[in-house]
């Protein structure tokens, strides 16, 4: 048992550790691009065949919705590219598509694919939202989320399997399982959250370069707030939430705005196109 953890403990000591650019957050992942993104690509095309009579391209919401993604996603690159980033510029293939689902959502797959349904444009409401939630959304994979959460449960795949064994009795395997999967279903809540306020903090510096207004999105998030409350939902305790609560996205939003514009404006003062 001993050595079984031991050896746990030292794949993850071992795993590849590298920091967030912006954030500065130390992220542990061991999953390549060139093991997810395949698999990222795939699923977002089997989601689009599934889809394909849902989803909006001949609007004015939809060609707007793809205009903000390219914007966004130039200035990305355009980041990634000044930073040393340059594998991981070539390797975002950017799609942008708007499915007719009421559901309040948006999601970014690993790569660079994106999804918004028409449900959350309403709370979106302007341009400027829709810059809000795709900096968000792009943020995710920007900072490899996707990969990182799969780095995590593998590792938890390898605790379960320490326990399993480590467990001789009845008594002892009810300990050592409350323990884990207490510990492990709270840590994953955590680490969702985590994620969250990280893609929050990036998605506002990246809008802003992109030239949207920053102010707004706080305000998608006070729109979905009282969204929530109108149609009744109660959110559960915080630290019970795979998200932070929409009052502390607002606060920390509002508190942030003011770095994020400044290094926004000062990334794109050091990368403006020289003057001819």
């Amino acid at each position: 048992m001993r050595r079984i953890l031991a050896l746990l403990f030292i794949s993850v000591f071992l795993v590849e550790c590298s920091t967030v650019p912006i954030t500065g957050r130390k992220r542990l992942n061991f999953v390549s691009d060139a093991q997810i993104l395949p698999m990222s690509f795939q699923q977002y095309d089997g989601f689009l065949k599934e889809n394909k009579s849902k989803i909006i391209t001949n609007t004015s919401q939809a060609k707007e919705l793809k205009t903000i993604g390219k914007n966004i996603a130039a200035a990305v690159d355009r980041f990634m590219r000044a930073n040393g980033m340059q594998a991981e510029a070539n390797s975002y293939k950017w799609e942008f598509n708007l499915i007719n689902d009421p559901t309040i959502n948006a999601w970014c797959m690993p790569g660079g694919k994106v999804v918004f349904y028409t449900g959350i444009m309403p709370i979106c409401a302007n341009t400027d939202g829709v810059a809000a939630v795709m900096g968000h959304e792009v943020a995710h994979a920007f900072a490899k989320h996707g990969q990182e959460r799969m780095s995590s449960a593998q590792i938890q795949q390898l605790g379960g399997v320490a326990v399993a064994i480590g467990t001789q009795n009845n008594k002892n395997a009810q300990l050592w399982n409350m323990a884990y999967g207490v510990g492990s279903s709270l840590g994953m809540l955590k680490f969702s959250r985590t994620h969250e306020t990280e893609a929050d903090k990036l998605g506002l510096v990246f809008m802003i370069m992109a030239g949207y207004r920053g102010e707004e999105a706080v305000n998608v998030w006070v729109r979905m707030s009282e969204n929530a409350q109108k149609s009744g939902r109660k959110a559960p305790p915080e630290f019970l939430s795979t998200h932070p609560h929409n009052q502390t996205r607002i606060v920390d939003l509002r508190n942030y705005l003011p770095e994020a514009t400044r290094l926004a404006a000062k990334f794109n003062q050091q990368t403006a196109a020289p003057r001819k």
